[in-house]
């Protein structure tokens, strides 16, 4: 059975309806499919669902899983970034992420814009992104705290990196990572095969990237593949490639 587990809608930042969403996972034959809010952010809420959007949320998809179920088996979820307040109680799952870093007081998103990154690494790191993805991860290793259902693009601080190259075997950002994913292996839950910034023209390689995946699977991790599809057309693409 297909399962993509991280789609977007028009409840957040996606394209589409959570019905057009649905209707096109069934034309995929997609048995299983996470349909997924970005927790609310205060500092950015232009790219999450609105609190007062929240129940309206719930109801659509519970009234989709109804009318679907013979076809597809729904799931409601949230996609939580480490710094959202947003109670997580009343979704199916949760998707443990990180968008923002938090430097001196303000809370700055990694994945929005190249440019907004650049600024970052300049302003804040010294020009260094081997120092920005050592906070990066740092902040991924937190998530531990806050005990999600799976891991949600583990290394998207590579997002821009055509943009800004770097080499990955550098030992600074070997080091950081395999922090991080020490400490997330430890809540033996699964790491999202994201395919999200291939389909999006970003990247060439999933994330994590194929050495991250293999120290993960060698230390007793399990994945989950995920889309984290904002269009329908984009729905369990790049699954298995």
């Amino acid at each position: 059975m297909i399962a993509d587990l991280h789609v977007h809608t028009d409840f957040c930042d996606g394209r589409d309806s959570a019905e057009d969403m649905v209707l096109s996972a069934i034309s995929k034959g997609v048995g299983k499919l996470g349909l997924v809010v970005h927790s609310y952010v205060p500092f950015d809420p232009e790219s999450c669902v609105q609190l007062d959007r929240v129940e309206d949320y719930l109801y659509e998809i519970s009234i989709l899983k109804e009318k679907y179920k013979d076809k597809i088996e729904l799931l409601c979820g949230i996609e939580a970034d480490y710094y959202s307040p947003q109670d997580t109680s009343p979704f199916d799952y949760v998707i443990g992420s990180v968008h923002y870093l938090y430097i001196d007081g303000k809370y700055k998103a990694i994945d929005d814009q190249p440019y907004m990154l650049g600024e970052m690494i300049e302003q804040d790191f010294g020009g260094s992104f081997y120092a920005c993805a050592e906070e990066y991860f740092a902040t991924v290793a937190k998530l531990a705290d806050k005990k999600p259902d799976f891991i949600g693009h583990f290394d998207l601080i590579k997002k821009f990196s055509r943009a800004f190259p770097f080499d990955p075997e550098n030992q600074r950002y070997r080091d950081a990572w395999m922090i991080a994913a020490d400490a997330l292996l430890q809540l033996k839950v699964p790491f999202e095969i994201n395919t999200g910034g291939i389909n999006r023209g970003w990247t060439d390689e999933p994330y994590p990237s194929a050495e991250i995946l293999e120290y993960i699977t060698k230390n007793g991790g399990k994945t989950v593949y995920a889309s984290d599809a904002h269009r329908k057309e984009d729905i369990a693409r790049g699954f298995g490639g």
